[in-house]
Order: C-alpha cells, then sequence, then structure tokens
C-alpha cells in the first residue's frame, strides 16, 4: 500500500511540475508578445494592436494566476480542510475572469471612441512583420500547451492553448486590417478593436460561468464516465462499472466512487488485490483518485437466479425513465433479492420506485425485494 501511495504522490508532483513548467512558458512568450504588440500599437497609433497586447497580457495574468493556484491548491490536506485545498484554484478563475471582463469593458470603449473621432494608422514594414511572427508564435504557443494539458490531464491547460489558438486568429484579423490599409487606404482597426473587445468580454463572462458552475458542482461529461468504466472494466473479473460518483475539490482535482460487478466465486483477498490495482490504472490515466470501491456479487452458478434476473431487468427496461438496471443478486435460498435501477430526473422518484416493486413483486410474490434507486449523475 505504502508503494501505491507513493507512486501517486510521485505521479501528482511530476504533474504539477509540467503544469508549471507549461504555464511559464506561456507567460514568457505571452510578456513578448505583449512588448511587440505595445511597441507597434504605440507607434503606428493602432488600437486593435494595442488591445491585441492587452489580450496577450491578460494570457499572462492568466497564467501566472494557473501557477499560484496550482501551488496554494498542492498544499497538504490537514485537520480543517482534510481533502485540500484545490478549490483555491477556482477563486483565483474568479479573479482573472473578472480582470478580464475589465479589460474587455475598458476596451470596447476606447475602440468606439476610435471610430467615432477616427485617427489614421501609420503600419510599416516592421510592423506587419512583427504582427505576422506574433501570429506564427500563437499557432505554436498554442499548439505546445494544449498537447502538454492532455498529457498530463490538465484541463485548465487545454484550455489556455484553445485559448493562444484563437488568438492567434485574433492577431491576424489585425494583421489582415493592416494590410487592407497598406493596400486601399481603408482604416479598419477600430472595427477590428471591438470585435477583438467583444472576444474578450466573451471570454471573460465564459470564464466565469464555468467557474461558477465548478463550484455550484456540475454533471461530469459522459466521456469521462465512459473512459472511467472502460479503464475499470479491462481489469479482469469486472463485469460491470456502476454509480460512478465524482467530486470535485479543484481544476483536475478529482475524488470519486464506484461500485464494480464481480463474481460471487471471488475471495476477499482476490477483491482486495483487484481495487487496489483498479485504484492505480484509474489514477494512472485520468487523474481520478478512487476513495471508494464498492462491490456487487454477481450469481455465477444459480440457474434459477440468471432466469429471474433476465425477467427483473425485462420488466425495469420496459420503462423508458428506468436508464438501467444493476447490482443484481437473488438468493434462492433465503428468498430475497436485490437491484439497483437508474431512475430518469424526468419521472417521479418515489412513484417510480413503486412502480417497480409492485411489478417485480407481482413475479416474485414469495421473495423479499430491495430496490435502490439511482440517480442519472454520470450515466
Amino acid at each position: 500500500m505504502n508503494e501505491q501511495n507513493n507512486d501517486i504522490a510521485a505521479l501528482a508532483a511530476a504533474r504539477e511540475k509540467t503544469i508549471v513548467r507549461t504555464s511559464v512558458v506561456g507567460i514568457a512568450a505571452n510578456l513578448l508578445l505583449v512588448g511587440f504588440k505595445a511597441f507597434v500599437g504605440l507607434v503606428s497609433n493602432s488600437i486593435a494592436v494595442i488591445l491585441d497586447a492587452v489580450n496577450n497580457l491578460s494570457d499572462a495574468l492568466s497564467s501566472v494566476v494557473t501557477i499560484i493556484g496550482a501551488k496554494l491548491g498542492a498544499k497538504q490536506p490537514d485537520k480543517k480542510h482534510p481533502l485540500g485545498y484545490g478549490r483555491i484554484e477556482y477563486l483565483s478563475s474568479m479573479i482573472v475572469a473578472a480582470l478580464v471582463l475589465y479589460a474587455g469593458i475598458t476596451s470596447l470603449v476606447e475602440s468606439v471612441k476610435k471610430i467615432i473621432t477616427p485617427e489614421a494608422a501609420d503600419y510599416s514594414a516592421v510592423s506587419i512583420i512583427i504582427i505576422s511572427v506574433a501570429v506564427v508564435a500563437k499557432l505554436f504557443l498554442g499548439m505546445y500547451v494544449k498537447k502538454q494539458g492532455k498529457k498530463v490531464n490538465s484541463g485548465a491547460l487545454v484550455a489556455s492553448g484553445s485559448d493562444a489558438l484563437f488568438d492567434a486568429i485574433l492577431s491576424a484579423s489585425v494583421l489582415a486590417s493592416a494590410v487592407v490599409f497598406l493596400l486601399w487606404g481603408v482604416s479598419l482597426e477600430a472595427y477590428v478593436g471591438v470585435l477583438i473587445a467583444g472576444f474578450i468580454i466573451k471570454a471573460g463572462i465564459g470564464m466565469m460561468i464555468e467557474t461558477l458552475n465548478d463550484i455550484i458542482g456540475k454533471r461530469e461529461d459522459a466521456e469521462t464516465a465512459a473512459e472511467l468504466k472502460r479503464i475499470i472494466c479491462a481489469e479482469e473479473h469486472v463485469i460491470g462499472a456502476y454509480d460512478v460518483i465524482l467530486f470535485n475539490y479543484g481544476p483536475n482535482k478529482y475524488y470519486g466512487s464506484v461500485h464494480i460487478e464481480l463474481p460471487d466465486t471471488l475471495t476477499v483477498d482476490e477483491v482486495d488485490r483487484i481495487t487496489r490495482r483498479i485504484e492505480i490504472d484509474v489514477y494512472r490515466q485520468t487523474g481520478i483518485i478512487l476513495t471508494g470501491i464498492g462491490v456487487y456479487s454477481f450469481n455465477t452458478s444459480d440457474d434459477e437466479a440468471a432466469r429471474m434476473r433476465n425477467a427483473v431487468r425485462k420488466a425495469v427496461m420496459s420503462h423508458d425513465w428506468a436508464l438501467q438496471m444493476h447490482g443484481f443478486y437473488a438468493d434462492t435460498e433465503k428468498k430475497k433479492l436485490r437491484f439497483d435501477a437508474v431512475i430518469s430526473f424526468d419521472v417521479d422518484r418515489k412513484e417510480a420506485v413503486e412502480a417497480l416493486y409492485g411489478e417485480v413483486c407481482a413475479l416474485y410474490p414469495d421473495y423479499e425485494i430491495t430496490i435502490v434507486p439511482d440517480f442519472d449523475i454520470t450515466d
């Protein structure tokens, strides 16, 4: 067990190091772009280029906050916070979102002023070259950060990489407006500034909404649940994985629980070794820490129980609001039957359970029946 804990700790440390290193690269690149673009914007009197520099500055600030949040969120659990400090990152994200929103609104005001009282821009060949280099730099930075994010399963880095790729498109629009001005003398840069400001405001609002959803608690995407179940079911003897519940304690800091279905012929020692292997495999491949693995016993030698399972499953799944049945076990000697049913949020749960109970009791009136209603959380 100690070896496994050390392995998990080493993986967590390596992951944090990658996030910090990648964020530092992003900060350095964005600060260089800020300097170049601010210089070009001031020399050429281009509000669009200046606002593009502001956008890069907000990206650099986001990376700084990512590092600070990662460091604070990585603090060891203590008596007051037994599950760690990971949610600190959400507070820092809200601060960044507010700053981005403020920058966007300020940029919009300045761009509108430029439209009302226009001032001619003055682009030089050097300006065009610098803006072109910035577009290429953002493309490579975006691809690098996104690749590293996928490598360490960091949603924050993946989002930063995607944002950088989008910024390259915005910078390309600034470049296009400069080329249009040089070729035809038509100044579009104030209007491009409005466009950039709009995207900055949209990004700030999106960040706030996303962070609020994380704080409140949201439904995990189906792909995460499916990947988790795929990893678990790849383990020998596991018949199925159900009741996946994930608890978020900061970006990419997930604790979870799951039920697995195993043959009733396994010993406790075998079950223990299986669950420990699952914990390690899930963490290695997803970063999710499974804090609890429950076990459903699957009848393997009782033909009557198998027939009962099929009959009950047919009755349960005949309802549109019954999404899944699992954890079935029948003790034909003691006349006991139990199973879990995943019920849709679209139906009254109490009425649904009563309906299932009545139908199953009609099939097996001599049995003591236990039905556990499950929430449709990730399935």
